[in-house]
């Protein structure tokens, strides 16, 4: 079995979403935190996902883990690069810079730059993102404490972040079946990037088509779920759709956030009227001493069933952490904290994790050591399930920050118990 696609995500979180979304399209998928590992596995998989923690850490980092990551995927027939629907990233990268590395890896002359997520209602028009009918400027993006999205105009966002040329490819064009034509005209006037509109599912076949067969695309999960259906009709991958089953897993239950964002807050609240919700206060104390107290207030409550323990804060908390600690430094101490927490949850039994937050997840599972996830069936925007390949078995929900319904940390950590997709 030869690898069809091996793709670099800037975070765990997206990763695993990009994996279940393929899952959901019948293609056999490994999912990966370890570049190490592909070798083991990519002869029994038509695809690769492997996620990095790549989206804020210093750029010359990314780039070489995405090189790196790059020498372990090249028995692909095309790199991916995927990033955030909300394009998330700092005003000095990543995305142009990694982009940029693959480029250079692959050979490759153009590729299109897609967020677009029409189940997530993250759209792009005349080359600005909006979330559902707001700019992302004028959504809660604005107030993320890593990666506000303060320009909603991306082929600005994208130009001041790379060297090469960024253009547009427009949504009458692509609806109008002249993609490939304007792709070569700015192909011709030097453009090397483009941001590519789509509102609908129907853009985003119209881009896969496009793209089916280029060394490198880049994009958010969605458009790479319409690439499947090429794979089957050139017969790259088998006409049946493999259905992945997940094993039940048993033991306590948690949930660990670390997102600020407003769904976040809202889940948290939901649970909240079910089961204990510990919310962390990251100034108030040495982290030893918060770790310490956190896990007192929990071990007792794992037996009657799940608890929620989270640093998430409204955006004046936050503001308040970033002035004590700095932006970068609150960040991490809020990460030590839960991924602290996680080895001492694990300890005393809970194999039922659900977390909250692409930067959170990503410290916590390497906290954790699980470097290789089996992952089920995508179901909704956020909503995806995976188990750890290594002992002991943990039931995995890897949550993005911005997604997912109210009632979905006591949901998932219940459909855990019940295995299957």
């Amino acid at each position: 079995m030869s690898l069809v696609f091996g793709a670099l995500a800037d975070d765990i979180t997206g990763g695993m979403e990009l994996a279940a979304l393929l899952a959901r399209q019948g293609v056999r998928c490994a999912f990966l935190t370890d570049w190490r590992l592909v070798e083991r596995v990519r002869h029994e998989v038509d695809a690769i996902v492997l996620a990095q923690k790549t989206r804020v850490i210093p750029g010359d980092q990314a780039q070489d883990a995405f090189a790196q990551g790059w020498d372990a995927l090249t028995p692909a027939r095309q790199i991916f690069y995927k990033y955030c629907a909300t394009f998330d990233s700092t005003a000095a990268g990543n995305i142009g810079p990694c982009a940029d590395v693959l480029m250079d890896k692959t050979g490759a002359e153009f590729t299109l730059f897609c967020p677009t997520f029409p189940e997530a209602r993250r759209f792009v028009f005349q080359g600005h993102l909006f979330v559902g009918d707001r700019l992302v400027s004028e959504s809660p993006k604005r107030y993320d404490p890593v990666t506000p999205m303060l320009d909603p105009d991306l082929v600005r966002v994208l130009q001041a972040q790379t060297q090469r040329r960024v253009g547009l490819l427009p949504l009458e064009i692509l609806q109008a079946g002249q993609g490939a034509l304007r792709i070569e005209a700015l192909k011709k006037a030097g453009v090397r990037h483009a941001i590519a509109d789509a509102l609908s599912e129907a853009d985003l076949t119209s881009i896969a088509a496009l793209c089916a067969e280029w060394p490198l695309m880049t994009g958010g999960s969605s458009v790479a779920e319409h690439l499947p259906q090429h794979w089957r009709r050139k017969g790259w991958i088998a006409p049946e759709p493999f259905v992945p089953v997940l094993p039940m897993v048993d033991g306590y239950g948690a949930v660990l956030a670390g997102s600020c964002s407003e769904v976040t807050l809202r889940q948290l609240d939901h649970f909240a009227a079910h089961r204990p919700v510990l919310t962390i206060d990251i100034t108030a104390g040495e982290e030893e001493a918060l770790i310490a107290s956190a896990r007192r207030w929990a071990l007792p409550l794992l037996a009657e069933g799940p608890v929620a323990i989270a640093t998430s804060a409204s955006p004046e908390r936050v503001a308040q952490a970033q002035a004590h600690f700095g932006l970068q430094g609150s960040a991490a101490r809020a990460e030590r904290i839960l991924d602290a927490l996680a080895v001492l949850l694990r300890e005393a039994g809970v194999r039922r994790f659900v977390i909250a937050g692409g930067e959170t997840s990503g410290t916590i599972l390497d906290r954790l050591g699980v470097r290789q996830m089996h992952v089920g069936i995508y179901e909704e925007a956020g909503v995806a399930r995976a188990v750890s390949a290594s002992a002991p078995l943990l039931g995995l929900c890897l949550k993005s920050g911005k997604l997912g319904p109210p009632d979905m940390f006591l949901r998932m950590l219940d459909r855990m118990l019940l295995g299957e997709g």
